[in-house]
């Protein structure tokens, strides 16, 4: 597996190993209903529980970005954040090399949410929902999680196509990386978007193909955790797929991803004990000769 460093508040963190990112839903209509909080004092329980169990990231959001989701005003959003953020830094102290990442496409949330205690930003739209978030990010100099979206949250599923996914979305990335690279903000992470503006079928092909996206020299965040690729396979619901998104984890770390967005820490966390076992040299020898 590659080694990459991040910097975060100025010190340098080695990512040699897959890491786990715990999601915490401060909303009332994530589509998973268990994920669900909407009280400071569950979230920071939640947190406290995910972070002892293995999770090196805590990704807090306030907006349910499903298909079909309510909006919610930029004050809702950040009036959901605002307490939770410092008690689950106060978490993260105790335990070095852990982190807060928010979960949001605004750039006034992203400068407030840093501003309170959050370490990185996970933006689902990549800079497409808010031409602000690329300047106030490189101001605040944090890591950026930057990921391919087909739409918007309203729009993402109707009908998206592809000339061919993989390439279209490597594509995306190499487009976007250099410009963010010449702004100044060099710690990126990529998601290509399981579930974001993609078919049944597109959400396989990619992670079938998901080495492919090595070659950008990034690390990879894969977020398939109980989404729809999972339970409509298996014909079955968010609450029972638990099993298939482990099964669909291990293919993740197979195909090169470092950092698993999950719902269950516990289980992933072991699934990577797992995999570092059985890969114990990487998975570079998995990729074609003109990959490498």
């Amino acid at each position: 597996m590659q080694e990459f460093l991040l910097k975060v508040e100025g010190t340098i963190h080695t990512l040699s190993t897959p890491w786990v990112m715990g999601i915490l839903n401060i909303t009332p209509d994530s589509f998973y209903k268990e994920s669900r909080i909407t009280k400071p004092l569950e979230a920071v329980e939640r947190a406290e529980q995910m972070l002892s169990q293995g999770a090196k990231i805590i990704d807090i959001g306030g907006y349910s970005s499903r298909p079909s989701a309510s909006p919610v005003s930029q004050e809702e959003e950040w009036n959901r954040l605002q307490n939770v953020i410092p008690a689950v830094r106060a978490l993260t102290d105790k335990i070095p090399g852990t982190f807060i990442s928010v979960d949001t496409f605004r750039a006034s949330v992203a400068e407030k949410a840093i501003d309170a205690g959050a370490h990185m930003i996970n933006d689902i739209s990549a800079g497409n929902l808010d031409n602000k978030m690329h300047k106030v990010v490189a101001k605040l100099k944090c890591p950026y999680i930057l990921m391919h979206m087909q739409g918007d949250p309203s729009t993402m599923q109707d009908n998206p196509s592809y000339r061919h996914i993989t390439q279209d979305i490597v594509k995306f990335f190499s487009e976007r990386l250099p410009k963010l690279h010449d702004m100044g903000i060099h710690d990126t992470i990529i998601d290509v978007g399981f579930g974001f503006g993609k078919t049944l079928e597109h959400n396989y092909q990619l992670l079938r193909e998901l080495h492919a996206f090595q070659l950008l020299g990034r690390p990879i965040l894969t977020g398939i955790s109980r989404k729809s690729m999972v339970y409509k396979a298996l014909n079955n619901t968010a609450e029972e797929s638990l099993n298939g998104s482990t099964a669909l984890h291990m293919a993740a770390l197979l195909q090169g991803s470092n950092i698993l967005r999950v719902h269950d820490v516990k289980e992933a966390h072991e699934t990577i004990t797992l995999f570092t076992q059985l890969m114990p040299n990487g998975i570079n020898h998995l990729l074609q000769p003109w990959e490498r």
